[in-house]
């Protein structure tokens, strides 16, 4: 009976190892189209995405052959009870808005937060604060 449990606990042991997932590896894609229609219609798309472990970064652009696109990114870090993230946009006639956010864990079960966004006029509106969560 100890030989089978034995054998039992070392083949539980090689299976969980086999299906752990591998720790995150820093990677990185990149995408791009170009399509051709009709009537010199045309467009370039393009997209990139950068992963590391505790952050991600995508930008994307579209333009035309008319003259009309935009581009964006995006990115996002996290680690030691800290969360950063934001986005912007900028249109092809100059136009630019976004949003950025961050969050801090303040160790006593309270949570300080900033968020401002970007209008595609120039306005701006911020919001902070902390709050605390109930204990579980």
């Amino acid at each position: 009976m100890n030989k089978l449990f034995a054998s039992a606990a070392v083949g539980l042991a090689l299976a969980s190892a086999a299906f752990t997932a591998p720790p995150a590896e820093a990677r990185q894609r990149q995408h791009n189209v170009t399509a051709h229609g009709p009537h010199g219609r045309s467009y370039t798309r393009s997209r990139s995405v950068a992963r590391e472990p505790g952050s991600v970064a995508v930008s994307r652009s579209l333009q035309t052959a008319g003259g009309r696109g935009h581009a964006s990114s995006r990115h996002a870090s996290w680690g030691d009870g800290r969360y950063s993230g934001g986005a912007s946009h900028v249109l092809n006639d100059g136009r630019a808005f976004g949003r950025s956010t961050s969050i801090t864990n303040n160790g006593d079960g309270s949570y300080s937060y900033a968020r401002t966004r970007t209008g595609p006029n120039g306005g701006s509106r911020s919001r902070s604060g902390t709050v605390t969560l109930p204990p579980r």
